[in-house]
């Protein structure tokens, strides 16, 4: 029988030895993680235009926001249980940032000295909407206080290596031609730094107004809490406010925060190829459209070849393309015609140099059979159902196919899932078309159509048409039946100056939405209000994180060709102030939308309180940003500082000297220096 031999001598000595490593190599511990600080900001309001202001600009790039509203006597009391808790044994911060209407809003000093403590603990970053200058926050008493219409202010050095990274130049304010509120506030001149005890200003925006000079935002460092004040008062409509907008947020949430923003703008030139009615500014009506005297005539606008030439030669140097909404029944029918169409021909040899657009083959109207016996023309209806009755399926099909085999047949790259269908027919028109034409969404599917475009001025947000999506495009200020500046001058006076002064008295009759002026000069008025008014709102688009685009017509491309000085302004303006690493952002339609429809989502989400439920997680613990999203198929977005790491790879896009983008499901990234 084998004996199994025992070693008691060799396994007492592993014993000895074992004990013996692990007296000279102890076992490592872990780490205890870090506080947790949650990717939400805390909006302090007393219902003032400057901090809604802050908070519309949170709104706008879709950063997640809770609201206490001092007004109101439910509201929660800001102490330490309402600012942090404890999640899986550790620290949690609530809130990333705190927005206050001032530097104290609160009637006792409870709630600022909770405020104050939170910040220090958590390392949180505080702005004072809108602040008098003070030692309290930094700054002498003020050199100069009173109206900041026009002014023209400096980002400090300070400013653009830091949050303000994507400014160029100066940032104007709204004179008060602009109608959007007076700019008032202070300017002053920072206290000495106190490296004893840690104070110290940093100033990122000066001013001189009347041979003062001074700070308007800077940062105060103190009590070991940084606090971004604000010495004029801002609001969400001024571009100041604009201008430097995305800057308050970077600072505020250290370039770590959910949202994604970006400057667009499109520019549709709707109609190519084919004439447009042009304004009679004898008769205040354009022939074929709104003349009760069926004798008034005028010569149709159509561009010439050496329009092309200009459109191509122009884009060239602005760095910017149109997107040719074009018809080719227009080319067709000068063809036949005249035997020949130099139009067609110019367009055609430089087809490559443009963005080209679907706008159907024929303009032709695809929503209800009109009756056009009556004005304004109606929906004609079935006389014995007495519904509505509407263009049919194939005849809308035909339209959109129709006109991408007149591209294919003369070599012009369209994409064929997008469309401009004539005067945006087939979509809802109030008063006569309360409801889009069910036949449009089939018919076009069926013509592989997936983006559609709307008009904003009537129906601003984006819609599901089926297996469709609307893009709603803003009009610009250029009518579509004039080219001369005169004819622009004409009607815009017919349409927004009183009776008494030879207008339509349309702007009397519609005070909520339209405001009377004073007659413009015919030869002066296009360039010196029209363009500047136009240009502020087309701005107030582009920096407005609003993907939808601009439309004009041909007509404003030939003869005085008046849609370039509006665009020159809006391009000129924004790259003066706007540095190159924050270009304009001039994509197709399908892009656009999409964009569109991302944002709408996130939205939507938020308004659900996606983030207060938990539904989506996000949050900056250790040096990782974590964001979890239970939402199936939401894309969240994300900014994160230039630098940050996906894995190995760099994250998202790089735009305002940021790394952005929208994710699904859950991601980690890592922010340099972490």
């Amino acid at each position: 029988m084998m004996r199994v031999v025992r070693r008691p001598v060799l396994s007492a000595l592993f014993g000895v030895l074992t004990m013996a490593v692990l007296a000279i190599c102890p076992q490592v511990t872990a780490r205890a993680a870090g506080p947790r600080i949650d990717l939400q900001v805390l909006v302090v309001t007393d219902g003032g235009a400057p901090v809604s202001a802050v908070a519309d600009q949170l709104k706008i790039e879709g950063v997640p926001y809770r609201t206490v509203d001092l007004r109101k006597a439910d509201r929660p009391v800001i102490d330490a249980a309402f600012l942090s808790d404890t999640v899986d044994g550790v620290p949690r911060a609530k809130y990333q940032a705190v927005v206050l209407p001032n530097a104290s809003p609160f009637q006792n000093g409870t709630e600022l000295a909770a405020l104050a403590d939170y910040e220090k603990r958590f390392g949180i970053r505080q702005l004072d909407a809108y602040v008098h200058p003070s030692a309290a926050v930094g700054l002498s008493a003020p050199t100069y206080s009173g109206n900041l219409d026009g002014a023209t202010a400096q980002v400090s050095a300070a400013g653009k290596a830091d949050a303000f990274r994507y400014l160029r130049g100066p940032v104007k304010f709204d004179d008060v031609s602009a109608d959007v509120g007076e700019s008032y506030g202070f300017l002053a001149t920072p206290l000495p730094d106190d490296p004893a005890t840690g104070r110290s200003f940093q100033t990122f925006l000066t001013a001189t107004v009347k041979g003062a000079t001074g700070t308007l935002v800077g940062a105060f460092n103190h009590d070991g809490r940084s606090e971004l004040v604000l010495s004029y008062a801002n609001n969400a409509q001024q571009f100041q406010l604009r201008t430097i907008g995305h800057g308050l947020i970077t600072w505020l949430t250290k370039g770590v925060h959910l949202g994604y923003a970006r400057n667009y703008l499109g520019v549709h030139v709707d109609d190519v190829f084919l004439p447009d009615a042009r304004w009679s500014t004898e008769d205040d009506c354009t022939p074929g459209e709104d003349c009760e005297d069926e004798e008034v005539e005028t010569e149709d606008i159509r561009m010439q070849p050496e329009d092309v030439t200009f459109a191509a030669s122009w884009q060239a140097q602005r760095a910017f393309m149109f997107d040719m909404a074009y018809n080719g029944a227009g080319s067709d029918e000068e063809i036949a015609k005249h035997e020949e169409d130099p139009l067609t021909d110019e367009f055609v040899a430089d087809k490559d140099r443009f963005r080209w657009l679907n706008h159907t083959y024929g303009h032709t109207f695809l929503g209800c059979v009109q009756d056009i016996s009556v004005r304004p023309w109606r929906c004609a209806t079935d006389p014995d159902t007495r519904e509505i009755k509407y263009v049919g399926e194939a005849a809308i099909k035909q339209e959109a196919v129709k006109n991408l085999e007149w591209a294919a047949k003369h070599g012009i790259p369209v994409r064929p899932s997008e469309l401009v269908t004539g005067e945006h027919s087939g979509l809802r028109i109030l008063p006569q078309q309360p409801d889009d034409n069910p036949n449009l969404a089939p018919a076009l599917s069926e013509a592989d159509v997936k983006w559609v475009a709307g008009d904003a001025s009537r129906d601003r947000g984006q819609r599901k048409l089926g297996a469709l999506r609307t893009v709603p495009r803003h009009p610009l200020s250029v009518f579509f039946n004039v080219a001369t500046e005169e004819e622009e001058v004409d009607e815009y006076n017919w349409i927004y100056t009183r009776r008494s002064d030879g207008g339509s008295g349309i702007c009397e009759d519609n005070p909520s939405t339209t405001t009377c002026i004073e007659p413009l000069d015919p030869d002066t008025g296009y360039t010196s209000y029209i363009v500047p008014t136009d240009a502020r709102i087309t701005l107030s688009h582009v920096l407005g994180n609003d993907p939808r685009p601009h439309y004009a017509h041909q007509s404003n491309i030939t003869e005085d060709q008046i849609l370039y000085p509006l665009l020159d302004r809006v391009l000129g303006e924004y790259r003066t102030a706007f540095a190159d690493n924050s270009p304009i952002v001039n994509e197709p339609m399908s892009v656009l939308g999409g964009e569109l429809a991302r944002q709408d989502e996130w939205r939507a989400a938020l308004r659900d309180d996606a983030v207060a439920k938990g539904d989506v997680t996000a949050y900056l613990q250790d040096g990782t940003i974590t964001v979890k999203s239970a939402v199936k198929g939401l894309d969240v977005p994300i900014t994160a500082p230039e630098g940050t790491r996906e894995g190995s790879e760099l994250f998202g896009n790089a735009y305002a000297g940021e790394r952005s983008a929208y994710k699904a499901g859950d991601v980690t990234l890592t922010p340099p220096g972490a």
